[in-house]
């Protein structure tokens, strides 16, 4: 049994038994201090639930883990800090209080995005645009054809099966695009007219376009991403739709755009990178607007815990090492909002750490993402790929 002493008063939890003292200090448990050790709420709890720890204060009277808890309710996130931090260390990894970091650790990676010049040749040609369905038909045969082979613009014929009918088909963004890159008119409407009914119907439509038009001028093509539950598909420059020995070019990322006034629930921003995995994609998290740098500051950072991973067949400790990532700790119902979410990253930076996002569902059970930057050369927004790991 691990004896921890409580103050109420000062709402403190401390270890003093030398074998206990010891025994968590080589743990990496709580602070020494004087040949003290004090622990954080989270820690205390663990100790408690996983390490037989008992719980009393200086008149001897006993505290379940629930008096322990309900002593710290008004903390930020104590249950998903408790359940992160519990699931962490029972994957025999270290974490640490963020109030440890100092300065920048220097074990961020970009992941580096090829970019390219795009250029459209002359063209002078004429759509209906549909107001209701927010897409624009193009009966001219050679002009639909050539946009749709030679730059992927638009869908001539039908799917996978563009000999089957002489019509093109331009969705809202390739739509705007044109209008604002290229030569094309409607018949019966200007730009003006189409962007309105754009962001009538569609939320957030300006930001959905900046990304759109972003990716789309360095040379990729972006098409709807609705059949993988996000907001478009990305091919790289050079992708073609023409088949090659019978064989479709399919995407190989997924773009999920998150603008930084919109706030999403937990359980569905999950969700869409989960089908993006299951299908063998790589899913992007794009944030339109201006970049954020902040200088990190442990005492008033948004993240949770310091992360020490493994390292060859051990694990990495503050004894001998450094930590690798930042925990975000959330709950499946939770709602975060696109700008504390960019927030949240631009301190992993001032750390020079990666996110590790960390989400307890409703039985307990931890999912995480790792969250690495995105480096598209000439780009003023910032985008990362999220990859669901098994730390």
């Amino acid at each position: 049994m691990i004896r921890l002493e409580l103050d109420r008063k000062k709402r403190t939890i401390a270890v003093k038994e030398p074998s206990d003292v010891t025994s968590l200090h080589n743990g990496f448990y709580g602070q020494m201090k004087r040949g003290i050790i004090y622990l954080t709420p989270e820690e205390a709890l663990y100790i408690m639930d996983i390490r037989n720890g008992r719980c009393y204060d200086d008149v001897g009277n006993e505290y379940s883990f629930n008096d322990v808890a309900s002593l710290f309710l008004k903390n930020k996130k104590l249950l998903a800090r408790s359940l992160t931090y519990k699931d962490w260390r029972d994957k025999g990894l270290v974490l640490r209080p963020l109030s440890e970091a100092e300065g920048n650790y220097g074990r961020t990676t970009l992941k580096d995005y090829v970019s390219s010049e795009w250029k459209l040749d002359a063209f002078s040609f004429e759509g209906l645009f549909f107001p209701f369905d927010l897409i624009t038909l193009l009966d001219d045969e050679k002009t639909g054809k050539e946009l749709y082979e030679r730059y992927w613009i638009g869908q001539f014929g039908t799917y996978k099966a563009a000999h089957r009918g002489r019509i093109s088909k331009l969705d809202i963004y390739e739509t705007i695009f044109l209008l604002r890159q290229g030569n094309l008119r409607l018949r019966g409407a200007k730009l003006k007219d189409v962007e309105r009914f754009a962001e009538k119907r569609i939320k957030f439509f300006e930001d959905m376009y900046s990304v759109y038009d972003d990716w789309r001028r360095r040379g990729y093509v972006v098409k709807t991403g609705f059949k993988f539950g996000t907001h478009f598909r990305l091919y790289f420059p050079g992708a073609s739709p023409i088949r090659s020995e019978d064989e479709w070019m399919h995407s190989k990322h997924v773009i999920h755009v998150f603008p930084r006034k919109h706030k999403l629930i937990i359980s569905e921003w999950a969700r869409a990178i989960r089908v993006a995995h299951s299908v063998k994609k790589t899913f992007i998290l794009a944030m339109p607007g201006r970049k954020i740098a902040v200088k990190a500051n442990p005492k008033k950072a948004r993240l949770d815990f310091l992360l020490y991973h493994r390292k060859g067949a051990g694990i990495e400790t503050p004894k001998d090492g450094t930590p690798k990532y930042l925990m975000y700790s959330l709950t499946e119902d939770e709602y975060i909002g696109g700008e504390e979410l960019a927030l949240a990253l631009a301190e992993c930076k001032g750390f020079g750490l990666e996110m590790m996002m960390a989400i307890a569902d409703r039985e307990s059970s931890v999912t995480y993402y790792l969250i690495k930057e995105i480096k598209l050369p000439g780009s003023e927004y910032e985008y990362y790929e999220i990859e669901w790991v098994q730390p």
